[in-house]
Order: C-alpha cells, then structure tokens, then sequence
C-alpha cells in the first residue's frame, strides 16, 4: 500500500478516537461541566447528527475542489474542532465543538474512500479502502481505551489534545504523500455529483448499507445488558468482549477489503447470508458465556466484511461523480446506526426479552440480502443488455 493510505490510516484513528472516546469519560464530563450524565451522552448524539447533516453540505461545497485539497481542510477542521472541544468552558459550547469537529467526518472518509481506492490497481481498491478503515477499527481497540485511561488519569480534556496532535500530524502526513494532479483528484462537479442519483442503483447501494448498519446497532446497543443478564458475564468480562469485537472487526475489515477486490457482489450477498446465520446463532449462544463471547468475535469479523464492499459498491455504481454519493453512504451507515438502536428498543418495550433482539437483527440482514439480491440482478441484466447492443 502506498505511504499516502497510511497518511489516510492515521487520520481515521484520530477521527475514530474522538468520536467514541467521550462514551468512558461521560462521568468526569458530567460532574466537571455540572450536567447530568444522560444529558452529557446527547453530545454522542449531537455527533451522529452533525455527520449524518454535515457530510453532504461539506460534500456539495467542495464538490468543485481538488480531493486532495478538501482532505486537507477537512483534517485541519477536525484539528480545530477537538481543540474547540478542549477549551470548551460550558455543555452548550462543547456540544458546538462537537457537532462542528462532525461536519468533516463523513466527507473525509467519503472522499478519503475515493483517493484511496485511485492511487492502487483496480485489483486492489477494496482492499486500500479497508486499509484507510483500519485506522477507524483501531481506534476503538486502542484509540479508545488509551483515551479514556488518559481522560481518568489527567481530566477528559486531555484525549481531545492528543487527537489535535494526531490531527496535525495528518495535515502534515497528507500534504506530504497523498499526490495530487490525478484521476483521484479530480473534481467532477456539482451538476454531475447530483446526477448520478438519478440511476436507482446508488440508491439500493445506499440501502443496503443503512439495513446492514440497522443489524448491528438493533443487537450492538443493547450488548452489555445482553451479555451481563442473558449470558452471566460479569462488568469486567464485558469489557473483555467488546474488546474481542474490536479485535473481530478488524480482522474482517481487512478479510473484506481482498475478497471484495476479487469478487465484489459474491463478497456482499455471502457475508449477509453468514451475518444472518450468526445472529440466530447468537440467540441461543447468548445463554452461555463463552459460547457468547466466541460468537460476539465472530459477529465482528463477519460484520466488518461488509464495510469495504459496502462503500466500494457505491463508489462504483456513482463512480461518474462519486464525492457526494460516497459521502452519503457515511450517513447511510450512521441512520442505520440510529435506526438499529430505534428498532431495537421499541422491541424490549413491547415487552420481548434481551435474547429476542439476535433474531430481530438476523431478520434485517435477509432484508439487507434482499436488497443486495435486486441490485445484481438489476447489474446483470443491464450487462446483458449491453452486450446484446
């Protein structure tokens, strides 16, 4: 892989490590800003916002830009942003910091997706996407854990610091390596950017990715109550779980990027298929622990398979004027998020028990294969057509 995919790798862990890092340190946040904790866990919230709003808005206003130009405003923003959040002195400022640091966050993997995937061979675009995604994976097995020691430690101030530092460092990395002057740096325009949404085909891409996404989160964020009350694993044997997940979504990360290099739809419809599978397997499993926690590291593998196929699918159906298009499929992944976490609360309150929501989320993976299903078959017929002609 070329230097510049690592420069895009450094970036991701930084942009990854803020997001998350505020969820260990909401006590100390809570009683240094003098709120409660459920209003200082809105500021998580308010950033789900600001990327699912701001990716497009950032996307369209620097559709005319070069791709390496917009990397670098929008690392230097993210530097900015956490700075803001450092010195915020009040909640209403920290939630500003916040959702300003989050208007770069879907355009720069969005973008950062495309100039990965143009400075390789065609054989291998999946696979530098999930290079660049790395940084995001390991952000929540280290970037996380490391900051919220280091906020319990030195006061929840200090992790956003070190990620201005991480930042700064990525200016620095990608005005350096990432090239310029390319067919990956090349804008193709507002007009085109909003007409390849005409073609459905974007538009099931972007399904597909916002179902998938509804999978995870209808079981993901409910997982410590699932694995503490369902499972008997203690508090701390959770923590150890989840930290089996990271490891589990960084491994398919990178599974997904090669085998969606060799074969992209196949790689897509299998790992649905196999989510499904293990999602019903999870509902029995749930009730023993290391059956669980084996299959919580399965469930991240099998998982993250799907993320470099998933935006590499968008770029390619966009792949006229993909900024806009990539950039929305990063929101597409967060209004699943938000969706996921929707649907599976409004289970538990219509009285089902914990171990109910593995099946809910198997049943959103078969609709997410649906989808995939009428996507290549609309692919294939209109390859047909085109050799027919």
């Amino acid at each position: 892989m070329p230097l510049a995919i690592f420069a895009l790798a450094v970036a991701s862990f930084g942009v990854g490590t803020t997001e998350f890092v505020i969820m260990g340190l909401l006590p100390e946040l809570a009683q240094d800003l003098g709120v409660s904790i459920p209003r200082a866990g809105l500021l998580i919230t308010g950033y789900a916002l600001g990327v699912v709003v701001g990716g497009p808005i950032i996307a369209i206003a620097t559709a005319g830009l070069p791709r390496k130009t917009t990397l670098l405003g929008l690392t230097a923003l993210f530097a900015l942003g956490n700075l803001l959040c450092a010195l915020a002195p009040s909640y209403g400022l920290l939630m500003a910091a916040r959702v300003v640091t989050a208007f770069g966050h879907g355009a720069f993997f969005g973008i950062g997706s495309i100039v990965a995937a143009s400075l390789v061979p065609q054989n291998q675009r999946a696979r530098a996407m999930a290079m660049m995604f790395a940084g995001l994976t390991l952000a929540n097995i280290l970037g996380v854990p490391a900051g919220t020691a280091l906020g319990q430690a030195f006061g929840w101030r200090s992790p956003f610091y070190v990620v201005v530092a991480i930042a700064l460092l990525s200016v620095a990395a990608i005005a350096l390596f990432v090239p310029a002057g390319r067919d990956g740096d090349k804008p193709a325009g507002l007009a085109s950017e909003f007409r390849v949404f005409r073609d459905r085909q974007v538009w099931l891409a972007m399904l597909m990715s916002v179902v998938t996404s509804a999978s995870l989160f209808a079981v993901f964020t409910y997982i410590a109550p699932i694995l503490e009350t369902v499972a008997g694993i203690s508090p701390r044997g959770t923590t150890i779980v989840l930290l089996l997940f990271g490891v589990g979504i960084t491994i398919g990360n990178l599974v997904g990027g090669r085998l969606a290099d060799w074969r992209l739809m196949e790689t897509i419809t299998g790992a649905l298929g196999l989510l499904a599978l293990v999602l019903l397997q999870f509902a029995l499993s749930s009730h023993f622990a290391p059956a669980a926690a084996a299959t919580v590291f399965v469930w991240g593998v099998v998982f993250f398979v799907l993320i470099p196929p998933l935006q590499m699918r968008v770029i390619e159906c966009a792949s006229a004027a993909p900024n806009l298009a990539s950039t929305l499929n990063q929101g597409a992944f967060n209004l699943g998020n938000a969706l996921g976490a929707w649907i599976g609360g409004a289970t538990l309150t219509l009285g089902f028990a914990y171990d109910v929501l593995p099946l809910v989320g198997a049943l959103l993976a078969l609709v997410a294969l649906g989808v995939a299903f009428t996507t290549w078959r609309i692919s294939r017929r209109r390859m047909a057509v085109a050799l027919a002609e």
